[in-house]
C-alpha cells in the first residue's frame, strides 16, 4: 500500500521523509505538511514523520557525494519553491540521483531534472528581485524595517546577503504572504513570527520623524532624473514588475 507521508514543512523534514522511504522500503503515493488540508486517499496509510537531523544529516552526505553541493541547492531552491507536489519531485529525483552514476542532476534529458532546472531558475530570478527592491524604512526605535510578498519563499537565500550589507545596522524584513520574518540585531539572524499580518498603514505611524523627509527627498530625485522622453514602459515593467511597485516610495509619487 502506498504511504502518505505528513511531515512538518522543513528542509530536515523533508530529508528525514527521504531517509525513511530508503530505510523501510516504502512506496510513497504522497508526501504533505501537517497543516496540508489535503485527505489521503482509500488506497494510502497515513505515517507521522518527525524531523531526525541526523537522518536528514545522512541524506545530504550521501547526496554531495552523488551531485555536489551545487546539486543540493537546486533541491532546496525547488523545497522554498512551494509549487504543489514538490516534495514527491523532490523525492523522485533522489530517488535517481543515488541510482544513476555522479552528475546525474546534470541530464537535461530527464524530465524531472529539467523540471528542477526551471524551478531553479524562477526561484534565483525572484531572490535577484527581492535583494534589488527591498526598501527598508526606519522605525522610532532605530529598527529598519521591510516587508514583501515574494512569489516564493526566499528569505532564507537573501538572509546571508543583507546580513553582510547591513552589518552595522538592526533591521527586520517580514514576508506579509508567509507571515514570518528574519531579523538581525548586530549579531546574529533570528526567524520571527507575528500573530497578525502586519500592513503597511499600520507600520507608517511608528515611523522615525526624519523617515517622511527622506522618502519625500527619494522622489523628488527619482521625479528629477525621470526623461519622460525617452519613457519605455513595456522595457520598464520587464524589469521591474508591477507587483513589486507597492513598496517602493518611488513609484508612489501622487
Amino acid at each position: 500500500m502506498l504511504k502518505t507521508l505528513n511531515y512538518d514543512g522543513t528542509w530536515s523534514g523533508l530529508m528525514t521523509c527521504v531517509f525513511c522511504s530508503f530505510e523501510y522500503k516504502w512506496q510513497i503515493g504522497a508526501i504533505q505538511q501537517h497543516a496540508s488540508s489535503s485527505q489521503t486517499g482509500l488506497f494510502t496509510a497515513p505515517e507521522l514523520i518527525s524531523t531526525d537531523n541526523e537522518k536528514a544529516r545522512r541524506v545530504l552526505l550521501g547526496l554531495e557525494k552523488k551531485i555536489g553541493l551545487q546539486g543540493i541547492q537546486e533541491l532546496y531552491y525547488v523545497h522554498l519553491s512551494e509549487i504543489k507536489d514538490r516534495e514527491l519531485l523532490i523525492l523522485r529525483s533522489i530517488i535517481y540521483y543515488f541510482r544513476s552514476e555522479t552528475k546525474a542532476n546534470q541530464n537535461y534529458g530527464h524530465d524531472d531534472i529539467l523540471q528542477i532546472k526551471k524551478i531553479v531558475r524562477s526561484v534565483s530570478r525572484e531572490r535577484h528581485r527581492v535583494k534589488a527592491f527591498v526598501r527598508f524604512q526606519k522605525m522610532k526605535d532605530g529598527l529598519y524595517f521591510a516587508n514583501l510578498e515574494p512569489d516564493f519563499n526566499v528569505l532564507p537565500l537573501i538572509l546571508k546577503f543583507f546580513k553582510e550589507r547591513y552589518a552595522d545596522q538592526k533591521w527586520l524584513i517580514y514576508d506579509l504572504k508567509r507571515k514570518y520574518g528574519i531579523y538581525y540585531d548586530l549579531m546574529e539572524v533570528t526567524e520571527v513570527k507575528f500573530s497578525d499580518t502586519l500592513a503597511k498603514n499600520q507600520i507608517e505611524i511608528h515611523l522615525d520623524e526624519e523617515e517622511s523627509r527622506y522618502s519625500d527627498l527619494w522622489k523628488n530625485y527619482f521625479e528629477s532624473v525621470n526623461i519622460k522622453e525617452r519613457k519605455n514602459t513595456k522595457l520598464h515593467v520587464q524589469s521591474l514588475p508591477k507587483r513589486y511597485w507597492k513598496y517602493l516610495n518611488e513609484k508612489n509619487l501622487l
